[in-house]
């Protein structure tokens, strides 16, 4: 579902990411693991299609990213470590515009937010601002954005940062699901995290997968 070959990214003298291999196949859960400023960042955004490589090839699902973007980018959902979330909005508002931006039509978006709000625990708060959720809930949401148009591969950065132990546990047990019929890659600094949720690991350091 996922293939990189060669991935590389530079800031001026500095190597962000310095020529990256890596595959991640339909139904796993990947963890990219790493301290801060390892490169893990700059690779999901390259793998989203946020951020121009400097060298280096991208597959989703068999389709060249950087040749047919926007073919490919209709596979992906992304939560970014900031949920891109509008706080005005309430969350079913929100998800059905985040639906119709992935170019579903209204009735289709309408049945995609049902299941999404049931797959991410949000049947409760679907008329509420989003402004005034918790964190953990706020997280929900950036999820479900990341999923309604049921994209094969699925990309979060970071995402149980500043959660409570109680909201982490919640997210991962979500995570686990979602990794049954898509393909998860996700970064983290935290051991503890991959240990637990990922299928597979790699350790990024300096740019480089060490």
């Amino acid at each position: 579902m996922i293939e990189i070959r060669g991935l590389a990214k530079s800031y001026g003298p500095r190597l962000a990411v310095g020529g990256i291999d890596l595959v991640v196949p339909r139904g796993r859960i990947f963890g990219l693991l790493g301290h801060n400023g390892a490169g893990k960042r700059t690779t999901l955004q390259m793998l989203t299609g946020c951020l121009l490589p400097d060298g280096g090839e991208i597959e989703i699902c068999g389709i060249d990213l950087l040749h047919q973007p926007a073919l490919a980018k209709a596979h992906i959902g992304y939560l970014p470590e900031t949920p891109p979330l509008y706080r005005e909005l309430s969350v079913d508002d929100y998800l059905i515009f985040a639906a119709r931006l992935r170019g579903m039509k209204h009735s289709e978006a309408a049945a995609a937010l049902a299941q999404t709000r049931q797959r991410c625990g949000l049947e409760a708060v679907g008329r509420k601002i989003i402004g005034t959720l918790s964190k953990g809930y706020q997280q929900r949401v950036g999820i479900a954005q990341a999923i309604i148009h049921h994209p094969d591969v699925i990309v979060l950065d970071e995402p149980t940062v500043g959660l409570d132990p109680t909201q982490i546990r919640e997210i991962r047990t979500l995570i686990r699901e979602l990794g049954d019929s898509s393909s998860v890659i996700l970064s983290t600094h935290q051991l503890g995290e991959v240990e637990s949720i990922c299928d597979r690991v790699q350790i990024m350091q300096d740019g480089k997968l060490i």
